[in-house]
């Protein structure tokens, strides 16, 4: 199966504030987040991807946008962003555009931190997080397979979303309750990689802000056998490496 690439959005005003903007609109990237999407776009650069799928909101489509405006690999162009809503942010409701500092002394707060299986934010356009990570794990799933179907099982493809968003999926894809999922750091246009079989993902790294990614670029393709079919590969690509692999 394909590898997905979970890039966090750059920095925001809201960001650097303390300000849950959620799906306020007009919150844009800043200086400092135009920046790193620019970064970001360049270490990229070595990457063959065959999609980039956005959250819907102007900060990670200006950073998927910035992906998409540098090259591929001999300068193959990128794929047109495209949208989809279920990778967008947590709807906060009523805590929507308040300060993190004010958030911290309602009752809630305790709960997103200690038990977020059971948040569920205020008003009537506020959703649970256990509604977010379905959501966005339905989008991953359904991204990946079709990738795989249009692209091949080795190829890469990009999602821009959300921090709590990315850590609700790369909770799920370490198999752990949605209840740790706030031991997971997703910091600013930060990378994430998972690679999904048909048994399991596999979680090959998290919150990368500026290692080399050309580890990412995928194997040449396997050659044939003189009957024309292709090498097997010698163990299943669901089966873990028994002493950590070289």
């Amino acid at each position: 199966m394909p590898t997905v690439l979970l890039i966090r959005h750059g920095r925001t005003a809201a960001n650097a504030s303390g300000v849950l903007a959620g799906w306020t609109p007009g919150v844009d990237l800043d200086d400092r987040g135009r920046e790193q999407a620019a970064t970001l776009a360049q270490r990229l650069a070595v990457v063959p991807i065959a999609a980039v799928v956005a959250s819907p909101l102007d900060r990670c489509q200006q950073t998927a946008a910035a992906i998409t405006a540098v090259a591929g690999p001999q300068g193959a162009a990128r794929p047109e962003v495209v949208t989809d809503a279920r990778i967008g942010e947590c709807r906060y409701g009523d805590w929507t555009g308040r300060e993190l500092k004010a958030l911290v002394k309602e009752p809630l707060w305790k709960v997103v931190q200690q038990h977020p299986s059971a948040a569920v934010f205020p008003g009537p356009e506020g959703e649970s997080m256990r509604a977010m990570q379905a959501r966005a794990l339905e989008a991953v799933r359904e991204w990946d397979a079709r990738i795989a179907a249009e692209h091949g099982d080795d190829a890469v493809w990009v999602a821009v979303s959300h921090g709590d968003v990315i850590k609700a999926v790369l909770n799920d894809a370490l198999g752990a309750h949605l209840d740790e999922f706030q031991r997971i750091v997703v910091s600013p246009c930060s990378v994430s990689v998972v690679h999904y079989t048909p048994t399991r993902p596999f979680v090959t790294s998290t919150n990368d802000v500026g290692g080399d990614l050309s580890g990412l670029v995928p194997p040449p393709p396997k050659r044939r056998s003189r009957s024309g079919t292709r090498k097997a590969a010698t163990a299943s690509s669901s089966d873990a490496a028994v002493g950590g692999g070289a």
